[in-house]
């Protein structure tokens, strides 16, 4: 199943399915099955009833022409990101991978709206980005000290997303991770989350990030140093995962971006998320 937030003919926000006949609202579904699913993805998410979620025959689907892809939901929970998780990312900036997960944490105010604009920070602040297409686990319960033969259970799904890093402030001190990931339009994710049922095999995935016209990297999710399933079960060791939550699994090289570029990250049986690139200017808001 593929789950999308959109928005059609100017109207609000609205969630629904992806088809091949485009999409169908949540709304629509309600309205022919008698369910009363919330028509937000979170919430959905949170409240466990995916299992309701079902084309009805005659729904009327949204052609995709009509509809614009947003946000699978505004404010993560909690976004977690993992640094140096391929050896081809560590070599690109000279970096050692860490044994354990080099894990860090995202704040909400860095997101972007997918097929959007990437907006760089005034050169002052920093002159050397690059963009890293991933990809993301989506939780699926709240959970705690997952063992790993239950992580699948845990899982909601998965989505595409981008990450940014502000190269030369991290070069400064490597203590400067979360301050050269958090700058603003540093992260996306979606549009599309794919149920965990849907994916047979997460491991032979193929992450690949799009520069212009050509392909800065790719490699395949088994050459992880830690892979998504790890992943879940480690951080589920120090904190309680929630619902809705996304762990970003990195990059196998990122892509350094200027004014004018297009990036895209891609996954095939997962989704494409891709943005433009512009130059931000400082503009004092009180």
């Amino acid at each position: 199943m593929k789950l999308l937030r959109f928005v059609a003919d100017n109207q609000r926000p609205a969630a629904g399915l992806l088809t091949q006949a485009g999409v169908v609202p949540v709304a629509e579904i309600n309205a022919r099955t008698g369910t009363r699913l919330p028509d937000d993805l979170l919430a959905i998410i949170q409240s466990g009833a995916v299992s309701q979620l079902r084309v009805p025959d005659r729904a009327e689907a949204i052609p995709l022409d009509r509809v614009r892809p947003v946000l699978p939901y505004d404010t993560p929970p909690k976004i977690w990101c993992i640094g140096l998780n391929y050896k081809s990312h560590a070599e690109d900036i000279q970096a050692v991978q860490p044994e354990e997960p080099g894990s860090f944490m995202k704040p909400a105010s860095c997101l972007f709206q997918p097929g959007t604009e990437i907006v760089l920070p005034p050169p002052d602040v920093s002159g050397d980005v690059d963009a890293e297409g991933e990809l993301g686990v989506v939780i699926g319960r709240s959970c705690r000290f997952v063992p790993a033969e239950h992580v699948r259970d845990v899982i909601f799904g998965y989505t595409t997303t981008l990450d940014l890093t502000a190269l030369d402030v991290l070069r400064k001190n490597p203590r400067y991770l979360t301050r050269a990931k958090s700058i603003d339009t540093f992260f996306s994710f979606g549009p599309v989350i794919v149920t965990a049922d849907e994916i047979g095999d997460v491991d032979a995935l193929e992450v690949v990030t799009e520069h212009n016209d050509g392909v800065c990297s790719r490699d395949f999710v088994r050459n992880m140093r830690h892979r998504p399933f790890e992943l879940v079960r480690f951080h589920s060791e120090f904190m309680t995962l929630e619902p809705g939550d996304l762990i970003s699994t990195g990059c196998p090289k990122g892509a350094r971006i200027k004014a004018g570029d297009r990036v895209r990250a891609r996954i095939d049986g997962i989704g494409t998320l891709g943005a433009g690139v512009r130059q931000g200017r400082r503009q004092p808001r009180y």
